[in-house]
């Protein structure tokens, strides 16, 4: 996993993202990461393609950014390497409305050889919405 990419402006301007990964960066996100005084934080914008019909964000759009958040939370321990999301589970807490501030924090519970295991809880503008947890496998990262 590489540190990622610094956003040089708009609303997360000093914020990093991984650009190089198409789903998240292009389709479902934007979605953004940082390490502020409480530690590991993710966060994005609720726009209109985030939301289902009921006006609220999307749940397979909370489950992507929890799932960004994995990485975004073990980004340390998994430095210099690949990692896939080889267990995951979530609860749906809220709906969020459209252009909420999301935030995801979290803590790793226990990072090994080959699996990391994560939990966190995302907010919409403080409010509960997701609580998540998930296991990482790492892999090599591929050179080209």
């Amino acid at each position: 996993m590489v540190t990622g990419e610094v956003c040089n402006d708009g609303e997360f301007k000093g914020w990093s993202t991984w650009p190089d990964e198409p789903f998240e960066f292009e389709t479902a996100g934007p979605f953004y990461f940082r390490v502020d005084e409480k530690g590991p934080v993710a966060a994005f914008r609720a726009e209109r393609k985030h939301m289902n019909k009921g006006g609220v964000v999307h749940g397979g759009c909370l489950m992507a950014f929890a799932d960004f958040s994995l990485f975004a939370i073990a980004h340390e321990q998994l430095e210099g390497e690949y990692g896939v999301t080889v267990a995951f589970t979530s609860e749906f807490l809220s709906g969020p409305a459209e252009g909420a501030y999301m935030e995801a924090r979290g803590e790793v519970l226990r990072s090994g050889r080959n699996l990391t295991f994560v939990r966190g809880l995302i907010t919409g503008d403080g409010k509960a919405c997701l609580n998540f947890s998930g296991t990482i496998m790492r892999r090599p990262l591929k050179r080209d």
